[in-house]
């Protein structure tokens, strides 16, 4: 039976790695979550939020694949907000996590961070940071009316969502760590490029990449 699970296992990671995307596909699958989840407003990010953000992480399919022993893997972007006010290009990011217990079959979700203070975007200027351990996190409201100013979102230096099967809801992404994606900057923008300079504005972002950045600014205040 273990070995069983084992294999199991095995092939949940192989099909995961099989259905990797290009970095073009990936960053017009960031565009539309974004798109289609702030073009609901009732079943959104509250506007009041996004307008304060510094930065947005967005990682479209979030794999979780478990059999025994369960993990989480995704690959997105990041943006923050330049001296101008308006959305930088995107910086390749990827977030894993993993969880023990007995979980079965593998599932997909798309998802949304808000980073929400100076303390939160220094974090995402780092290479890598545990969210929860390195930086404070709550789960995120929904919907242009929701309430937005309890004490841990007030706290929170990132505020999250998650949406499986058309359902977008706050989550806790504790214990997740966040990490620069270099190979796929490489890949998007040609040269090792740095997280702070992508995320500083100081790098134009190639056609690819203006897509989400184009998307992001359509909800600026």
């Amino acid at each position: 039976m273990l070995r069983f699970s084992i294999f199991m296992g095995i092939c949940a990671a192989a099909t995961m790695l099989a259905q990797e995307e290009a970095p073009d596909h990936r960053l017009r699958n960031a565009a539309d979550t974004i798109q289609d989840i702030m073009s609901t407003p009732d079943k959104a990010i509250p506007k009041s939020l996004f307008e304060k953000a510094k930065c947005i992480v967005i990682v479209p399919d979030m794999k979780k694949a478990a059999f025994i022993v369960g993990g989480e893997f995704g690959r997105g972007f990041a943006s923050c907000r330049t001296d101008s006010g308006r959305w930088g290009g995107p910086a390749a990011v990827k977030l894993t996590g993993g969880s023990f217990g007995l979980q079965l079959g593998v599932d997909s979700t798309d998802v949304v961070l808000l980073v929400m203070n100076d303390r939160g975007m220094d974090r995402l200027l780092s290479d890598k940071f545990k969210v929860g351990a390195d930086a404070e996190a709550a789960a995120g409201p929904v919907g242009r009316n929701a309430a937005a100013d309890t004490d841990a979102m007030a706290r929170a230096e990132i505020l999250s969502w998650s949406r499986t099967h058309g359902l977008f809801a706050g989550v806790s992404l504790d214990g997740t760590v966040i990490e620069h994606d270099k190979s796929e900057d490489r890949r998007i923008y040609g040269s090792d490029v740095g997280i702070k300079a992508i995320l500083h504005g100081e790098v134009r972002a190639p056609h690819a990449a203006r897509l989400l950045e184009e998307i992001l600014n359509r909800y600026n205040s």
